[in-house]
């Protein structure tokens, strides 16, 4: 057994359906409310990794044999009770943070993090008790076929989607390339169908604009392999010329870790980013060496979907008095997570350490509260810096973070 050290914070809602583990349907989350964070991988023994009570797995073994010698059906698939018993054992923690994943499930985690996935290409929001669609990645199939921010996502693959958690409706946007989809969507009054094919999607986790009175926009959809290189190319192609800075964290369910770090180094120039506790006791991660932005007048947005990589973010800015926070109070994950991969290619994604800000408190189960609360009347009115051109008179935390900016 290998155990694969990349410390995930776990992801939450609002992930890019079509793109993971309830992630942002990459779509727009690794997870409804759930994406998971993670450091780079470093792959470490996990035998002798930490001391463990036996476990007497005698009855574990005895059902199976019951199973295999008297169940009805002779054709008992013993690779699918094998995974079945690791589910139920982790299962049974009773925390929503800890999943096993098949090696195919784990596959598609891998390409999620890498920021790449095949599916049609939405960003979905669920707060509602069907998905809505927040936007659509440009030159995608969803955007090629019409599909619109503000359309409720009814049905996948002839699945009702209500109440489904992000991860359990990514699996179904996601396919192999070239097959094809049936959503049904509602749109007013209309209630409308489409066929849509799936495609290879590359989708990047930063984005970035001007707004405003010479004000660098900059969104992180979420925190990925890729995410500190991007954001650092934003920012220096973005902060000539501009007095101010939004960030937007809205709806990011977290990613990695590492990314986190340096996304904070980037403004905050000494002191610590935040720090974990487990079983081994305290690592405290300390500011890097660049700063690309130490001084230029920042706010942060954040709401109900920011989570943890992107709660890291916020409450660490917020903690060093080095951004101002506007919106809502955040999710409210405090936990990290390890992938553990098993000898035949599938995952135990375990939660293994709580994180904490700067000053020591954590945000679980509680969130951050906002500097300045403002609620947003519907998601379809945040801004959409893929399409700049529809602007953003209605996206009213923005509009209060640009006032904020302007000493207002």
């Amino acid at each position: 057994m290998n155990r694969r050290a990349a410390l995930r914070v776990g992801a939450l809602a609002g992930l890019i359906f079509g793109f993971v583990p309830g992630l942002l349907l990459f779509v727009l989350g690794f997870v409804a409310g759930a994406w998971v964070d993670q450091a780079y991988p470093e792959w470490v023994p996990y035998i002798g990794h930490r001391s463990v009570q036996r476990i007497d797995v005698t009855s574990i073994q005895q059902a199976a044999r019951l199973i295999q010698a008297d169940y009805v059906d002779s054709s008992v698939d013993t690779k699918k009770l094998a995974q079945g018993s690791i589910q139920g054992m982790v299962n049974s923690l009773g925390d929503p943070f800890s999943f096993y994943f098949t090696p195919e499930q784990y596959k598609r985690l891998q390409d999620n993090y890498a920021g790449r996935y095949t599916g049609i290409g939405v960003y979905l929001s669920f707060t509602t008790a069907y998905p809505v669609i927040t936007g659509t990645v440009p030159g995608s199939p969803a955007a090629a076929a019409g599909l619109m921010t503000g359309d409720q996502v009814i049905k996948v693959g002839g699945r009702d989607l209500k109440g489904m958690t992000a991860d359990e409706a990514s699996a179904l946007f996601q396919g192999t390339e070239g097959t094809k989809v049936a959503l049904t969507i509602q749109r007013g009054t209309q209630t409308l169908t489409f066929s849509i094919t799936r495609t290879q999607i590359r989708l990047p986790t930063v984005r970035s604009a001007t707004v405003g009175n010479h004000v660098l926009y900059v969104r992180i959809y979420q925190f990925g392999a890729d995410t500190s290189k991007d954001f650092s190319t934003a920012l220096k192609s973005g902060l000539p010329g501009s007095e101010a800075m939004v960030l937007d964290l809205r709806g990011d369910p977290g990613g990695f870790i590492s990314a986190a770090d340096d996304v904070i180094s980037d403004f905050v120039t000494s002191g610590e980013t935040f720090e974990t506790r487990g079983r081994s006791g305290t690592d405290r991660h300390m500011v890097g060496s660049e700063h690309l932005a130490p001084d230029i007048p920042l706010v942060v947005l954040v709401d109900a979907s920011s989570a943890s990589a992107a709660e890291i973010v916020s409450g660490s800015l917020q903690v060093h008095k080095r951004a101002k926070l506007v919106g809502t109070t955040t999710f409210g994950k405090g936990s990290v997570q390890e992938d553990f991969v098993l000898s035949d290619g599938s995952d135990v994604h375990l939660t293994v350490e709580r994180w904490y800000l700067p000053n020591g408190e954590t945000i679980d189960k509680k969130g951050l509260a906002p500097d300045v609360t403002v609620k947003l009347a519907a998601v379809t009115d945040a801004y959409d810096v893929a399409q700049p051109s529809l602007g953003y008179a209605k996206d009213t935390q923005l509009n209060a973070a640009l006032n904020l900016l302007a000493g207002g």
